[in-house]
């Protein structure tokens, strides 16, 4: 098979965890790999998380400001749009690898099908409970193939009228990072990211933007019931969706003696604190598919992951059910759960290589036709 240039797009620190192991296989593999970085990797508030894609070695990055603070999503839509088509014109991918349903992926695919560039998505098929799912369905219909987490995923694809020889299940990227040695220990995670204790939960909470009147409360909710539970709390900031501003609103008035509030961490250190955490809390995908998979008890908070969590270690309840959450933490804090593979076995890049490495891959046609369901 003859090299291939696949470029890959990349607007959060969630979705560069999912494409990191899947771009290192295609390198190892001997394909030319880009990065067009956008979106929270290049917002200071966020991290700056850009440096991290630069030091993945091997690969090309290009990186492009989409967004000011507080823009809203339909201008950052389009100015992504514009950018990446752009970028596209010159570098003549001979693939198009994006990541679920975040806004970047949506002008990702849109530039992909209007230019007839070839497309891969990754997660798609899955249900949620916010316009996530919106975007993540366009993006299924728009880009050509597709890297599903599941075998419900897949069916889910299919019931979209994408055909079954374009769909392939190779379970969530992120898992082959969790199942191997993270390469830090914990002392050294503290010691970076100033953690004071050893004994520790993790909340991400992130806004949900067809709720964003509610927000504020629903975090002070949440975050009141944390308080009140005496327990100490790593706190991975929110991502910047509408309403971000709400929830940092209660972040800042929480007490920093048991309340470490980080804007983001390296996967790799990220990884060692969740194999180590008493639990997870929040309504991150984190807590649906890499807490069950390490082991780790978590509690879903409100419709964000509404229908994704299979796994019996996952309890939901509401933001504003300070009984239910102190419930969870009592029964569930620094107890191990039985480990979940629901979403893989952790192998997903050596498959993505693989599919890459075939010619039908990249024979099918470009000309998208609905297959009804069998």
């Amino acid at each position: 098979m003859a090299q291939k240039h696949l470029l890959f797009l990349t607007g959060t620190r969630a979705d560069f965890g999912k494409l990191e192991p899947l771009a290192a296989a295609a390198r190892d593999a001997g394909h030319r790999v880009t990065f067009f970085v956008t979106g929270m990797h290049m917002m200071d508030r966020y991290g700056l998380t850009r440096n991290e894609v630069r030091q993945l070695p091997g690969v090309t990055v290009q990186e492009f400001v989409n967004q000011s603070e507080g823009d809203p999503q339909d201008l950052i839509l389009a100015r992504t749009v514009t950018g990446f088509s752009s970028f596209v014109g010159q570098a003549k991918p001979d693939l198009i690898v994006l990541h679920g349903d975040r806004i970047e992926a949506l002008a990702g695919a849109l530039v992909a099908a209007t230019n007839y560039v070839r497309s891969a998505h990754v997660e798609g098929g899955e249900v949620s409970g916010t316009i996530d799912e919106v975007f993540r369905h366009c993006n299924t219909k728009l880009c050509t193939h597709h890297f599903v987490s599941s075998d419900g995923a897949a069916r889910r694809v299919m019931a979209l009228g994408e055909p079954a020889a374009t769909i392939h299940a190779i379970g969530s990227p992120e898992l082959d990072f969790h199942a191997r040695p993270s390469g830090v220990t914990l002392d050294e995670v503290r010691s970076r990211y100033d953690i004071p204790f050893a004994d520790y939960g993790i909340a991400v909470f992130h806004p949900v933007t067809s709720e964003q009147d509610t927000i504020r409360t629903q975090a002070a909710g949440l975050f009141g019931a944390l308080e009140a539970s005496g327990r100490n709390f790593v706190v991975i900031a929110p991502n910047n969706d509408p309403g971000s501003a709400e929830i940092f609103a209660v972040l800042d008035r929480l007490p920093a003696a048991r309340f470490r509030v980080l804007p983001s961490m390296r996967f790799a250190h990220f990884s060692e604190l969740m194999k180590n955490a008493a639990c997870m809390v929040g309504n991150s995908s984190a807590g649906v598919r890499e807490a069950p998979f390490l082991g780790v008890a978590s509690l879903d908070i409100g419709t964000r992951q509404t229908n994704r969590a299979e796994a019996p270690s996952v309890v939901t309840c509401q933001a504003d059910d300070a009984a239910a959450i102190a419930v969870f933490l009592t029964r569930h804090w620094g107890r191990p759960a039985d480990t979940h593979h629901g979403f893989g076995q952790g192998s997903a890049a050596g498959r993505f290589a693989e599919v890459l490495g075939r010619a039908d891959f990249w024979n099918l046609s470009l000309q998208k036709a609905f297959r009804d369901a069998e």
